[in-house]
């Protein structure tokens, strides 16, 4: 759904790829205008069996014929992601669900997860009505996850101003308590917050992350500050520009519509995340504060599909139970790390990553059947 940084090009996905249709690459059979449109995703190409789609929900089944770790993307105007699915390594196989209303789009494969990707054009059309139209469930379920979105940007912009004023303020200790704790709301609807462009990488890209020729900024330039060499100074600029991009982010998250399917598929990036950059250490090198971004990016995951619950209760009543029962492992699993109201540093052993990683993927497997379940009509 959402765009997802370069950075996760660096980290292994621990199994989690394998979770939603992986399999090896094959040559696709004729397109005869129905069914899933294949994507044969190369280190130089893009090449989808048709470009023009009917408005509704539509399948993409992207295949990773090249020899990099790659991504696809639909893009509407403006690069705002209708979907999106991330680290499909070569060989593999991902699909993608999404619902497309009428209008003219992009599709993109970005071979290494760098850069604008290979682009070309795909068109809807059509007079499909929206899921929300026709499903009251799936309507209740996106107004509710709106306003769990609005919530969590209100408290982003709140935690995040009182970060910068600390930073601005020459507070370390203080500066070094808030960064979690902004980064809290932030984690949980990252997904939302990764649609608007490059919004998401002026805001949390790591050092590695960065384009050649492109200032490095956000919460992890203040980051390296603050824990590598125990100061504020120079962060100012960084500070007030983070500030401004957060806002920008909270205005368009409270206005945004989402689809049910954005929702599901919200769910599994997030977890994803976990997989990729919080259980490896990845995310924050410096504090080593990742069991907060971990805990945020399962909550975050947890809401999307509360959210849907009631649709998916309708749907499939035991998927409901497995996404009940696994949510509840991650989180046994990692309140072992608290300490006093948030967590211990993290600074795990082997074991103990490979243990987070299985609850985790325990919890992706009926994650990654929710968009499935959900684009099937009642």
């Amino acid at each position: 759904m959402f765009p997802s940084k370069a950075r996760k090009a660096t980290v292994a996905v621990l199994g989690l790829a394998a979770l939603t249709a992986c399999a090896k690459d094959a040559t696709p059979v004729a397109d005869d205008g129905t069914g899933p449109v294949t994507v044969k995703a190369s280190d130089s190409g893009c090449d989808l069996s048709r470009r023009d789609v009917k408005s509704g929900t539509s399948t993409f089944s992207v295949s990773n014929g090249g020899s990099k770790v790659t991504e696809f993307y639909v893009y509407a105007d403006g690069d705002r992601v209708m979907g999106e699915v991330e680290n499909i390594g070569p060989g593999l196989k991902r699909d993608l669900i999404v619902e497309l209303p009428t209008g003219k789009y992009q599709a993109v494969c970005k071979p290494g997860m760098v850069g604008d990707g290979i682009r070309g054009d795909l068109n809807v059309a059509g007079d499909a009505p929206a899921q929300v139209d026709e499903d009251t469930l799936l309507k209740q379920a996106t107004e509710s996850y709106q306003r769990y979105v609005n919530s969590q940007a209100v408290a982003l912009e709140q935690k995040t101003t009182e970060f910068v004023d600390a930073v601005k303020a020459g507070d370390v200790a203080k500066a070094k308590a808030l960064f979690p704790i902004s980064r809290t709301y932030w984690e949980r609807i990252e997904p939302v917050a990764e649609s608007f462009g490059d919004l998401d990488p002026k805001i949390d890209a790591r050092v590695n992350d960065v384009e050649p020729g492109t200032e490095w900024t956000g919460y992890h330039r203040i980051e390296q500050a603050l824990w590598e060499k125990n100061t504020t100074a120079g962060m100012a600029k960084y500070a007030d520009q983070l500030l401004v991009d957060v806002k920008t982010v909270v205005a368009k998250a409270k206005v945004v519509k989402l689809n049910p399917l954005q929702l599901a598929n919200g769910a599994k990036e997030l977890l994803d995340e976990v997989a990729t950059t919080k259980i490896t250490g990845e995310e924050d090198r410096y504090s080593h504060t990742d069991l907060w971004d971990f805990q945020a990016n399962v909550e975050g995951a947890q809401a999307a599909i509360q959210a849907l619950r009631p649709a998916l209760q309708a749907r499939d009543a035991a998927l409901v139970a497995s996404l009940d029962t696994n949510f509840k492992a991650v989180f046994a699993a990692v309140d072992k790390y608290r300490e006093g109201d948030g967590f211990k540093p993290y600074n795990v052993t082997e074991a103990e990553k490979k243990e987070l990683g299985r609850v985790v993927d325990g919890l992706a497997e009926p994650v990654s059947k929710v968009a499935g379940v959900i684009a099937k009509k009642k």
